[in-house]
């Protein structure tokens, strides 16, 4: 299930929920762009394309790590590269600080190439892994210790849904919903639902999904 478009919404600590799509979106040739997140060094959007559409991303000087939405590819789009996207699509973008003419190629990778990984009673791969991480998880029904991490993180529902917890502050998530916590900040992702809830998550620096903090 979706939940209807929202505005945004502000937890404590920063932390900050929207749906993807909420809002009008901004107009580049055929692409329909949402600008969700702006932080310290990680922003996110979303890219909207028709089946007749073309564009080409380029980021001189950020390095972009893009999902397709309900296909699970991932593409890894350094800085100074070109990526040519065509047809009818939806792809989450994150951009980090990146460097220009480091020789790092385009990459696109599907969730079935990495591995399934292991941590406490969650599940998550690693799709991309360089200077930002880009991983898919699996959280089971139920709500997680809070806890907190030593970078910047957007995440986005890819399904199920649940509650986003920052502090003693919440709102509901589900398919769609965006989310944008910044480094240091007590959280913890809910699933209410019967099944499993599968995530996106990107941070910057990279790191291990693995790693989290007690509070």
């Amino acid at each position: 299930m979706f939940l209807d478009n929202r505005t945004k919404m502000n937890l404590d600590g920063g932390v900050q929920v929207v749906d993807m799509t909420s809002g009008e979106p901004e107009h580049q040739g055929a692409l329909r762009i949402w600008n969700l997140f702006q932080g310290d060094k990680v922003s996110m959007r979303v890219l909207e394309m028709d089946s007749d559409g073309h564009a080409e991303l380029r980021n001189e000087d950020q390095e972009e790590v893009l999902f397709q939405f309900d296909d699970d590819t991932a593409f890894h789009l350094p800085a100074g590269n070109t990526l040519a996207i065509d047809g009818e699509m939806t792809l989450i973008s994150v951009r980090t600080p990146g460097v220009r003419g480091t020789g790092k190629e385009t990459l696109c990778v599907t969730l079935d190439d990495r591995p399934l990984q292991r941590t406490g009673d969650r599940w998550y791969s690693e799709l991309i892994q360089g200077e930002v991480t880009q991983f898919v998880g699996i959280i089971p029904p139920g709500r997680a210790p809070d806890h907190h991490h030593l970078y910047e993180e957007v995440i986005c529902i890819l399904e199920g849904e649940g509650r986003m917890w920052a502090g003693d502050s919440s709102t509901p998530i589900a398919k769609g919903s965006c989310i944008y916590l910044p480094r240091g900040q007590r959280h913890c992702v809910e699933n209410s639902g019967a099944g499993d809830m599968r995530l996106l998550g990107v941070f910057y620096p990279a790191g291990s999904p693995a790693v989290r903090y007690a509070d």
